[in-house]
Formats: structure tokens, sequence, C-alpha cells
């Protein structure tokens, strides 16, 4: 799919005010072919929730990275069973433990941070997309969360072409607190 910078901008314009179910069923709407991504982090739960609300067989995208807490890992299975999420696990090609041993977990100062980045993160996540080919792509992406992110929006377009969907992008912490109260789901914060 080509969107221009006009299409995209009229997008969200139009759906600043929508709720995020408003946004997903419409999304859903432009393609059969739509992902959710998810590390299990605090607030995932929020995007998972939704998105399956509306299209519970959506593929949902796990990059694991390996190096999550013990809480996370119970967290997502947790989230797994009481969502019945249809879950395509990506993991690096090699194990935390033999990385720990070659370059143990390199701050970000350190040249191998790049590195370790790119084998548990970037790779897992482009082999994912290069094997699914989404057209559309929902991510829990928020305003503040950190430069990169104020500047995109609801709707945004990867550099690979796929349609970035941030249902919850203008919501703050309160108010996914408050989602989560009303549809009794669970949180994590201590994912790393």
């Amino acid at each position: 799919m080509n969107y221009t910078e006009e299409k995209i901008a009229d997008w969200n314009k139009k759906f600043e005010k929508a709720t995020p179910a408003e946004i997903i069923e419409w999304a859903l709407q432009q393609t059969s072919n739509a992902v959710v991504t998810t590390n299990f982090r605090s607030y995932e739960v929020n995007i998972l929730h939704a998105v399956t609300t509306v299209n519970k067989d959506i593929k949902v995208i796990w990059c694991d990275t390996g190096y999550n807490t013990p809480n996370t890992y119970r967290h997502a299975e947790e989230l797994i069973k009481k969502l019945g999420l249809n879950i395509h696990l990506y993991v690096p090609k090699q194990t935390s433990s033999h990385r720990d041993v070659v370059m143990g977990i390199p701050g970000i100062e350190n040249p191998n941070h790049a590195i370790f980045t790119e084998q548990v993160k970037l790779e897992p996540f482009g082999r994912a997309m290069a094997e699914h080919k989404p057209e559309v792509w929902f991510t829990n992406l928020r305003k503040g969360q950190t430069a990169l992110r104020n500047s995109l929006d609801i709707f945004s377009v990867s550099k690979d072409g796929v349609l970035k969907v941030s249902p919850f992008y203008h919501w703050e912490d309160a108010q996914l607190d408050t989602y989560l109260e009303d549809n009794n789901l669970p949180n994590e914060h201590k994912y790393f």
C-alpha cells in the first residue's frame, strides 16, 4: 500500500478524538493482513486487549529478547491464556546465556550496544515482519515516550511502508490505568 503524507495527516486529524476501538475497527477494514506486536512491558495488555476484542484471531508477534524478568514471563503466560492470544514467538538466533558469556549486556555507551540491540531486538523483529508481511501493524506507541515517538501520531508509516496504528497514542497513564480497571486486566511494571 502507498500512503501519502497528506492521507496520513487526514487520518490523524479524523481519528484524533476517536476511541481505540473505533481506530482499530477502521484499520482492520483496510486489510486482511494485520499484526499486533508486543514485548509484554507495562501497558501492553491495553493494546492486546483492545485489538483482540475486535479481532480475536489477529497474529500477535512477540519478540522475546531472552532478558525479561520472571514476572514478565508469568505475565505473558497469563495474558496469552486470558486473552486467547494467537502468539507468534520470535527469539534471537543466539541464546542469552551464550551472549552473556561473549559480550554481556553492554551499556548504551559501549560500542557493543548496537550489536546487542541488533541481535536481541532488531533481527528477530525484522524476521517476524518479513515472514508475515503485514499491511497494518498495531503497536502501543504513545506520545511523550521518546522524542521520536513525539514526532509520530495515531497513524504513521514504517520504513518498510507498513501502516503503523497506535490507538492509544494520545492516552496518559491514568487513562490506561482506568482502561485496565474497567476491563479487569493485569499490568506488569518489572519487565526487564
